[in-house]
């Protein structure tokens, strides 16, 4: 029986029939002018198989492959003509921060290999070097190089504002959803996450990630809509030291962070048409430079991207390029919003009051999840959440009532409510003014603004994902409008 399985397994293996999933493999450089010792470094590591192993003879060579190349790690000698390695390590820790350098010194250059740790080296090795001592010291440097990448994601999102972290629903629209994400996730093909605001795109992106070969290297989202124009290429690009002003030091860009993982461009619509060509040439090539550089340098990064807007219309209107768009969209994933999903609501209001709740959950009354269930949610999941939020404060026992919901979903359905349920900061505002006559679509906005922003104690952020717009958008529309908004 043993001896059958063996043998289905490799003529399914043989015939292609079966995908063995190859590791990424660690990227290594080894700097030394003495061509025995880089010889038996490269041999010894590439034996390991899970090492990608270049090597260089002076210190010229490497900083010509550092500027070309993204290393994990290097192994520097630190004697060397002309170019030294404490000269190196000053260029490698400028131009590849995150790259962990190792040098190789002799016993007589023990108190230079102290500075070269003050310089920012990882560790040093004297030579002779034992073999196991060396390999243990570069695992140890791989594993320093990921806590700096999961620090600088951890930063990012922290100061982003995150939605739900989980995906939660069984209707079949997101039953199919989810059977597609998990079609293409094996793949390395471009995804483009098609819905509305607050619909979970970064969620799906997440999964994607998680479903992938790449799901132990990094997974970096990059919102567009909330970086400046003027500097959203240095952020997905770095910048070198000098390029323009504040800018101190070399800095790498996201897509370095994000190589051999996953970077996501949530509303990638909002990319102005200065940066489009960039995007598209390193989209199509691996290849970028960085702000203000000449090198260019390529990474392997599965992108994907997420937009609420109809791309194709944009590229109607010229705002954006046709062929970025037949780039990004080799497979496209659309979220239903939840208005065509409501089977879902009940499982989302029970997890967003076990989230919310700091104690024990508390529950909704029938009559509480009815007004949600007859809601429309313009802000889909996002708002659902939001709603959520505020009635386990406003709820004085353990129930939460519809008095207790900051939306009036009677009056969304069509039907006057039987009592008036709060909406941001008073009861639902009445479309008439003062002479009886109906308001207009703008004054309807400029009122539904206010409310949102006093609700979200003028959070801009906050009160644009419920909006379903960009932070820019809002802040526009503040302007337009004249409205008084709290510092």
């Amino acid at each position: 029986m043993v001896k059958w399985i063996l043998s289905w397994f490799l003529f399914n293996l043989i015939n292609h029939s079966i995908t063995i999933p190859m590791p990424k493999k660690y990227q290594l450089l080894i700097v030394d002018d003495e061509e025995s010792i880089t010889f038996l470094l490269k041999t010894e590591f590439e034996d390991l198989h899970d090492f990608d192993v270049d090597i260089a003879q002076n210190g010229t060579e490497a900083i010509n492959l550092v500027q070309s190349k993204l290393y994990d790690v290097m192994l520097l000698d630190i004697k060397m003509p002309r170019v030294g390695g404490i000269e190196v390590l000053k260029f490698v820790k400028e131009y590849s921060p995150t790259t962990q350098v190792i040098m190789l010194t002799n016993v007589v250059d023990m108190k230079t290999a102290f500075e070269t740790v003050k310089l920012g080296a990882y560790d040093f090795i004297s030579k002779p070097y034992e073999s196991e001592q060396l390999r243990a010291t570069v695992r140890r440097a791989i594993e320093r190089r990921q806590l700096m990448i999961d620090k600088e994601i951890m930063k990012k999102e922290l100061i982003r504002v995150s939605g739900p972290s989980a995906l939660i629903g069984n209707s079949s629209a997101m039953r199919e959803v989810v059977v597609n994400v998990k079609k293409v996730a094996g793949s390395d093909a471009f995804v483009l996450i098609q819905g509305a605001s607050g619909t979970g795109k970064e969620l799906i992106a997440h999964m994607l990630h998680q479903e992938s070969q790449r799901k132990d290297r990094p997974f970096v989202a990059v919102n567009c809509a909330s970086i400046p124009d003027q500097l959203l290429e240095s952020e997905l690009f770095g910048h070198e030291k000098g390029s323009f002003t504040n800018a101190y030091a070399t800095k790498q860009g996201l897509v370095e962070v994000a190589n051999s993982g996953t970077l996501f461009l949530d509303e990638v619509g909002d990319i102005s048409p200065m940066t489009q060509p960039k995007l598209l040439r390193f989209l199509e090539t691996g290849e970028f430079r960085r702000v203000g550089g000449t090198a260019s340098m390529k990474v392997d990064v599965r992108v994907v991207s997420a937009t609420n807007k109809r791309l194709q219309e944009e590229v109607t209107g010229g705002r954006f390029r046709e062929d970025l768009l037949y780039r990004l969209n080799i497979v496209t994933i659309k979220i239903p919003p939840l208005k065509d999903r409501k089977e879902d609501i009940p499982l989302l209001v029970e997890y967003f009051l076990t989230r919310k709740s700091k104690t024990r959950p508390k529950r909704i009354a029938s009559a509480a999840l009815d007004l949600l269930m007859r809601y429309d949610w313009p802000g889909n999941v996002r708002e659902l959440e939001h709603v959520i939020e505020g009635a386990t404060v406003l709820s004085q026992g353990e129930t939460i009532e519809p008095k207790d919901l900051w939306v009036n979903a009677a009056l969304a359905a069509g039907e006057p409510p039987s009592e008036p349920v709060r909406t941001g900061g008073g009861t639902a505002e009445s479309p008439v003014n003062g002479q009886g006559e109906l308001l207009s679509l703008e004054q309807l906005e400029k009122i539904h603004i206010e409310k949102v922003l006093q609700h979200h104690a003028f959070n801009r952020v906050k009160s644009a994902q419920v909006l379903g717009i960009t932070p820019k958008t809002l802040y526009l529309k503040i302007k337009k409008y004249g409205i008084k908004t709290e510092s």
